[in-house]
């Protein structure tokens, strides 16, 4: 089974190459991020006509997450128990979305951006991925068998060489220590940085900023992830950023990250 993760910066805007993009590389799963539409202006037929079915968390104008499937998409579920909200009395930011595909317990996380350290965002991104990581380690530790993957983007580098320069970043969001640690539990609570062994070689980037030509001088960073449980990870047996496309015309400023499962044996 081939999974992916991409946060397409909206898909109204991009829909037919993202479809034309799944069909190209055979993806049987994509989850997506920061789909910028209400779910009844999602360009589903796109997706209908390839046949992927759909499972949409839509905000509007911003946030939004999404999964496509080939492989079947059941149990679909909106949030996580505890998600935090931006302030109170607000409701929960689209932001999770997750459904089983072909077996696999499949989430699109588009993890808040923080904006800067001393900004309510940045306690509320903290506080967002410390109860998703909670959830977690609840889920591992109920079925340790689970097939489980936590896709999408994370707004956290995990360290220094998942940035091209880390003093850029001194006194910034994304590369904090709170940040960092809050990533880190992910892996405490037993999951796999699963594309990391295969996509390790300096200077691999998921995102690169729009501005001052950061991707022709390769001034990207590393927050797109597909963390997946033991028994998932067990399975993955290759990985690959698409640089492509994100070097396509008009394309999103977050590149494709792709995995290769293996049968269930």
């Amino acid at each position: 089974m081939r999974l992916a993760t991409w946060n397409v910066n909206s898909i109204r805007a991009r829909s037919e190459q993202i479809v034309a993009w799944l069909t190209r590389h055979q993806v049987d799963v994509l989850a997506i991020q920061e789909t910028k539409c209400s779910d009844d202006r999602f360009p589903v037929m796109s997706f209908l006509a390839e046949g992927y079915d759909v499972a949409l968390y839509g905000e509007g104008g911003y946030n939004g997450v999404a999964i496509a499937s080939r492989v079947g998409l059941e149990d679909v579920h909106r949030g996580f128990d505890g998600q935090p909200v931006r302030a109170a009395g607000e409701p929960p930011e689209a932001r999770a979305l997750s459904a089983t595909c072909g077996g696999i317990r499949v989430w699109s996380l588009y993890a808040p951006n923080g904006r800067s350290v001393d900004d309510p965002h940045y306690a509320y991104k903290l506080e967002w991925l410390a109860q998703l990581s909670a959830v977690t380690r609840l889920e591992l530790g109920h079925d340790p068998a689970a097939q489980i993957a936590l896709m999408g983007d994370f707004n956290v580098a995990p360290t220094d060489a998942d940035v091209w320069d880390p003093s850029y970043f001194e006194g910034r969001t994304h590369t904090t220590e709170p940040e960092r640690a809050a990533f880190s539990e992910f892996l405490d609570a037993g999951l796999a940085d699963s594309a990391a062994p295969f996509t390790s070689e300096p200077g691999t980037y998921t995102f690169w900023d729009y501005t001052a030509g950061r991707f022709v001088k390769n001034e990207g960073m590393r927050i797109d992830f597909a963390l997946c449980s033991p028994a998932l990870d067990d399975r993955i047996h290759d990985a690959f950023i698409d640089r492509d496309a994100r070097a396509a015309t008009g394309a999103s400023d977050h590149a494709p990250l792709v995995l290769d499962a293996s049968d269930l044996s």
